[in-house]
């Protein structure tokens, strides 16, 4: 919406397609749980400010290539009349807080709310296998449930970059909202070792990291690899309709969703076996 500030239309629809490479507030969930799990607190602050530098170099690269090939045309100077700084006051403090805080909110107990319920239903069912007999294991029946199908049916898509089927799984519910990332994450990992503490008699609790690193295999480079797919790839919903509403159609939004899952799959691949190469991984 930001972009309607632009007279060039051209400009207008090259800022819309380059603006979800931006790093946002429902990104730093995914950031704070893989940061936190798999990073020192030494480097943990310059982890996100490298997430948050690539997301604008590639916001740059890729605006370029759009303007070249995609939309070339006589660029235009862009002048903005910036407002008097003053220093703001307690009320407008408090009162920019409440509507931020009620946006999210509303999200909360909307988007997120009912895209966690339907994945809540994905995980869920089917409680029987083709023959009608139940599950003998929690493990065994999330592994054929309707999110479990799905999460290996792009597996061979995703492993190359590291990724397993749960990953892939969280990565398809973070198209309704990024948030929604970790509480798959959490859920996905978190039933294995809830088998595993019933059965022993001192049971102890795995930090998510150590979950990850016994079921998926989960490095550092891994968790880097995954933070940048979360930065790249596919816009939330929100944006999409968004997009639609101020481009008159679905050309665009679609180009946006396909463009950045490819970009997102070259730029994941191309770091995660360039640091299996340098001995990262």
């Amino acid at each position: 919406m930001a972009s309607r500030t632009l007279e060039n239309p051209r400009d207008r629809l090259v800022t819309m397609l380059v603006t979800p490479l931006m790093s946002c507030g429902a990104r730093l969930p995914v950031y704070t749980l893989l940061i936190g799990a798999f990073f020192a607190p030494q480097i943990a602050g310059n982890i996100l400010f490298s997430l948050y530098i690539i997301g604008i170099v590639l916001a740059i690269i890729m605006a370029r290539v759009f303007r070249t090939w995609l939309l070339p045309g006589e660029s235009e100077p862009f002048v903005m009349e910036l407002p008097i700084y003053r220093l703001p006051t307690l009320k407008s403090v408090l009162i920019h807080m409440w509507e931020r805080a009620w946006l999210y909110l509303k999200k909360a107990g909307t988007i997120i709310l009912a895209l966690s319920i339907v994945m809540w239903g994905l995980f869920t069912f089917p409680t029987v296998d083709k023959e009608g007999y139940e599950f003998e294991s929690a493990v065994e029946q999330v592994e054929n449930s309707y999110a479990g199908r799905m999460g290996k049916v792009i597996e061979p898509v995703l492993r190359p970059l590291g990724f397993d089927w749960k990953t892939g799984v969280a990565l398809v519910a973070g198209l309704g909202a990024k948030e929604i990332v970790v509480s798959t994450l959490g859920t996905l990992y978190s039933i294995e070792d809830e088998e595993g503490l019933a059965e022993e008699e001192e049971p102890v609790v795995k930090s998510f990291a150590q979950r990850a690193r016994e079921q998926s295999g989960y490095s550092p480079l891994v968790a880097y690899v995954l933070m940048l797919f979360t930065l790249i790839y596919v816009p939330c919903l929100a944006v999409v309709a968004v997009m639609k509403r101020e481009t008159n159609g679905w050309k665009w939004p679609l180009f946006t969703v396909g463009y950045t899952i490819v970009l997102a799959w070259v730029v994941c691949f191309l770091v995660y076996r360039g640091g299996l190469l340098l001995g990262i991984g």
